[in-house]
């Protein structure tokens, strides 16, 4: 055990982010993290070296999506600039990720030297990451630093968003106090009154209305208010639909479940019921274009009910401080029990665009079709699997897979940086190595992060990587073609060759695909399967989102 005189801030840091429970974190060696990188070796954290900081990132927000809270270290300046775009996306879709950067001195800080890596003004690192940060500290003061470290991981927990806390690397050896025990943040306490009043409202439109229907969102995995939600199911029998970025935020083999909202993309009976709805309750949804089919949802505020991030919206009164959790309960108290039958739910275990209720006979000298293929998929992903989408056919096609029950599924459907998928592949298998972890990613989409399958053989790890090759970025294509869509081909299925490990495998027909799933379910490490389709081919559901983005682009570029 160590002694009250042997921490430091370093160590401090290191035994909070154990305590809220951290078992591994990302990043990318330089000279101002060196010192606390090694604290690092010496902790129960184990560090994670990946191929570029962008990758160790992303690779910290699959972490936190499957664990809960993730981590990233990075040097100053050229390091976390480099990491700054995944900290963004975990910022934009509520995903609780420490971004700690390794610093100048406080005696360079001081004086201004004119440094490697830095700017002139020693301010701007912190003053960019406070814009994408519930919380933004600098640890300049050892003494002032472990109230500073607690209050940011506080945040982290409490937002669901990330923090940003800089360590100079003079200030990582200093002393400080010994930490106790973590106080974890209590959630949001809501006001009496305004939830008294959100609730009587809600029930009143939903028991007033026809045909109640519940869209669920992403906030409802965040938050952990899986039980809550089924307790609120249980007794109304309602039907729910989710949103691409909500997708399995509640299990779809649930009854009630009739898949996937997206507005003129879902299919007909989805989007019927929740646009017929006398009154919709929207719990944790994010309103984003790709999470309405580009904006094309018929949602009328009069009969809408939105709860989301401490705050409910019924019409057009607001109340304000009131937690989501005390508001799905209270419902649950309040609303009269009813029960699927009497409301004509159809399930989506039997409708579903790509499910396994649906035979499927592979056809061997056929050429694959995106249809097909996630036909197949629908076979394939098992319980118990993390399902990453990459942006583009992947997103839109995976998204209408019928997952059986405890599967994550993870796609960045609100900030939709493409390449994503392959650092937090690394990451979500780190989370959970007796999980087996599935990516669908586009070879435009693949090209940018490629090189993490590196650092995922180097682990030891078993994704099973589908590289969807259909010769460039054919979302893009969707919108307005050019040669701006066009890249460099690669031989995908060999790249685990050029890496060191792994098996690849190359598949242009239906019996090509079935030789090579027997392959990866017989490989202990990474299995990448390179899938070819035609340059055009995509689901129903992004060309219908693309024609809305098409129209959009005409507008803004006549002529």
């Amino acid at each position: 055990m160590m002694k009250a005189s042997e921490w430091n801030v370093g160590r401090y840091l290191l035994r909070r982010l154990e305590q809220v429970g951290l078992k591994h974190v990302f990043g990318v060696p330089g000279d101002f993290v060196l010192g606390f990188m090694d604290q690092i070796l010496e902790s129960k954290v184990e560090l994670i070296t990946t191929c570029n900081e962008l990758n160790a990132g992303y690779a910290a927000d699959g972490y936190a999506r499957v664990n809960g809270i993730g981590g990233v270290v990075t040097t100053y300046a050229v390091g976390e600039f480099s990491a700054l775009n995944a900290v963004a996306g975990a910022y934009s879709e509520k995903v609780p990720v420490v971004a700690i950067t390794g610093a100048p001195t406080v005696e360079n800080r001081r004086h201004s030297a004119m440094l490697h890596h830095t700017l002139g003004n020693y301010n701007i690192p912190l003053e960019i990451f406070e814009r994408v940060t519930v919380a933004a500290v600098s640890l300049a003061d050892p003494v002032k630093a472990p109230e500073q470290i607690d209050r940011a991981l506080r945040a982290c927990l409490y937002h669901k968003r990330p923090v940003y806390i800089e360590l100079p690397s003079d200030v990582t050896h200093r002393s400080c106090t010994e930490p106790g025990d973590f106080a974890f943040p209590e959630p949001m306490l809501s006001d009496a009154a305004a939830l008294a009043e959100a609730v009587d409202e809600a029930v009143a439109l939903l028991t007033a209305r026809n045909n109640p229907a519940i869209l669920v969102g992403v906030e409802i995995h965040r938050y952990g208010l899986q039980d809550p939600m089924n307790k609120l199911l249980k007794k109304t029998g309602y039907p729910f639909a989710t949103m691409l970025l909500g997708k399995t935020a509640l299990p779809e083999q649930n009854p009630q479940f009739i898949g996937l909202y997206e507005g003129m993309s879902s299919r007909d009976y989805v989007r019927e019921r929740v646009e017929g709805a006398g009154g919709l309750l929207c719990l944790g949804t994010f309103m984003s274009d790709f999470n309405l089919g580009g904006f094309t949802a018929k949602l009328e505020d009069n009969r809408l009910i939105r709860a989301i991030d401490g705050r409910v919206r019924i019409k057009n009164h607001y109340y304000n401080q009131v937690g989501l959790k005390d508001f799905i309960e209270r419902l649950t108290e309040k609303l009269s029990a009813g029960s699927p039958g009497s409301l004509d739910v159809r399930p989506a275990v039997d409708s579903c665009t790509h499910r396994k209720s649906a035979a499927f006979e592979p056809e061997p000298g056929q050429k694959l079709t995106i249809r097909r293929f996630y036909d197949r998929m629908a076979h394939f992903v098992q319980s118990n699997d993390v399902v990453m989408a990459d942006t583009g056919t992947a997103l839109f096609s995976a998204g209408e897979v019928f997952m059986p029950d405890e599967v994550t599924f993870i796609g960045q459907a609100f900030y939709c940086s493409i390449g994503y998928t392959v650092g937090a592949a690394l990451g979500a298998a780190l989370a959970a190595p007796e999980r087996r972890v599935v990516v669908f990613v586009g070879d435009g989409a693949f090209q940018l992060t490629s090189q993490e399958l590196s650092t995922l053989i180097r682990n030891g790890l078993n994704p099973i990587v589908f590289v969807l090759n259909n010769d460039g970025y054919t979302i893009e294509r969707l919108i307005t073609d050019g040669p701006y869509n066009d890249i460099q081909p690669w031989k995908y299925h060999l790249l685990p060759q050029v890496f060191g490990g792994g098996r690849g495998c190359d598949v242009y027909t239906e019996g090509e695909l079935e030789e090579a799933l027997e392959k990866a379910r017989g490989n202990r490490g990474l299995t990448l399967i390179e899938v070819h389709f035609d340059r055009m081919d995509c689901s129903d559901s992004l060309r219908r989102a693309c024609e809305q983005m098409a129209a959009q682009y005409k507008r803004s570029n006549p002529g």
